[in-house]
């Protein structure tokens, strides 16, 4: 075990940044890194196109080494963080600004408002679906064939690296609970949606399959009912501190979403997709870790977060930046978790740091 021992799997934050600071070094666990998601995972691919779903100005970065660079947090993001706990030597770039050979070290393709669902997210304006994400992987793909000269060196080079998918919460908050703007709400119910809804991101995920995924970890939903949009939308019909529809609905689309990570298993016997528990994750005790305010942004409250908003001051005892996106202190434990298990629930069937260490084809024993 690393040098913080088997006390990693029941300390706080604090004791997380000192591992992050004095401990996170060596050789790194991948060689490269590619990311897909929306405003959870985003590091700035929104930057340049016509949209209110953007986040390259302050307050936004304020806890960040280089300020606001387009990513929704005061600082860095659960992949941020997990790229530090991979010891890789610097953040995943956007693929809007990755150079030539740096896309051997992998991309960040994630896009704020996107979701499965084409047509999710677009009253923000324009963002990069899903299904354009995978395009311009693609692209990059062949950039990497080009530098490495020829697939077969492409495709070995890919088959090292970890992808990590965190997608879909759009579809439901901007989607499905968005009945003024989007009609889905009456067209399916809960249950059918959800299907519909995983019956797209299974041709999706193989789609990355196909182009050289072999290393995958899927972030499942949040508790999407406890995000201050939501509790500030239909808090009126709740009597609970989140808005416990939504979260039902949510985990509907989770528990297929466990049965398809298990079906990928089964028959893509070279690859291994793993399950991330953010649901259960995000269930932890927020008090315990000095969490004070649970459903109300730092930056906004339960509205968007403006240019130069003044955010709070005690951004460590918020779990939410803005109306949507969780605070850094919040992605710090989110990202523990998904990369080392501290509970059985927390990944299915192994977790980041597992996966991280399997060679190409080699089956996990856990």
């Amino acid at each position: 075990m690393d040098c913080m021992g088997k006390m990693w799997r029941v300390v706080p934050v604090l004791l997380l940044v000192f591992y992050l600071q004095h401990c996170a070094h060596g050789e790194p666990e991948v060689p490269c890194y590619f990311i897909f998601g929306d405003s959870l995972s985003d590091s700035g691919n929104n930057n340049k196109l016509v949209t209110l779903g953007r986040a390259n100005f302050p307050p936004n970065g304020i806890d960040f080494p280089n300020g606001p660079t387009g990513r929704f947090c005061n600082g860095r993001t659960i992949v941020d963080v997990l790229a530090e706990l991979l010891k890789l030597e610097d953040y995943i770039p956007p693929y809007a600004t990755v150079s030539d050979y740096r896309i051997l070290q992998g991309a960040n393709f994630a896009s704020g408002s996107s979701g499965i669902r084409d047509e999710t997210g677009r009253h923000y304006g324009d963002l990069i679906t899903m299904k354009e994400q995978l395009k311009n992987y693609q692209i990059a793909v062949s950039r990497i064939t080009n530098i490495l000269g020829n697939d077969t060196a492409a495709m070995d080079h890919l088959s090292k690296c970890l992808f990590t998918v965190g997608i879909g919460s759009h579809d439901y908050i901007n989607n499905y609970y968005l009945p003024q703007l989007y009609p889905t709400n009456s067209e399916y119910t809960p249950v059918q949606y959800a299907s519909v809804l995983i019956n797209q991101y299974f041709q999706q995920l193989k789609t990355l399959y196909k182009h050289g995924a072999r290393k995958v970890a899927i972030f499942g939903l949040g508790r999407l009912g406890c995000m201050p949009l939501e509790v500030g939308l239909y808090g009126e019909v709740s009597d609970t501190e989140c808005v416990e529809f939504i979260n039902d609905a949510v985990q509907v689309f989770n528990d297929r979403l466990v049965r398809l990570v298990d079906g990928l298993n089964a028959n893509l016997t070279d690859a291994h997709f793993t399950y991330i528990n953010m649901s259960g994750i995000q269930s932890f005790d927020a008090a315990a870790f000095g969490f004070r305010v649970r459903n109300n942004g730092c930056c906004g409250g339960q509205l968007p977060c403006l240019p130069f908003a003044g955010p709070c001051s005690n951004r460590t005892e918020h779990i939410y930046w803005d109306f949507i996106n969780p605070t850094e202190a919040a992605n710090m434990i989110y990202a523990e978790r998904a990369y080392i298990s501290q509970t059985p629930s927390d990944a299915h069937p192994m977790d980041i740091h597992t996966l991280a260490q399997l060679a190409s084809g080699e089956e996990d024993d856990s």
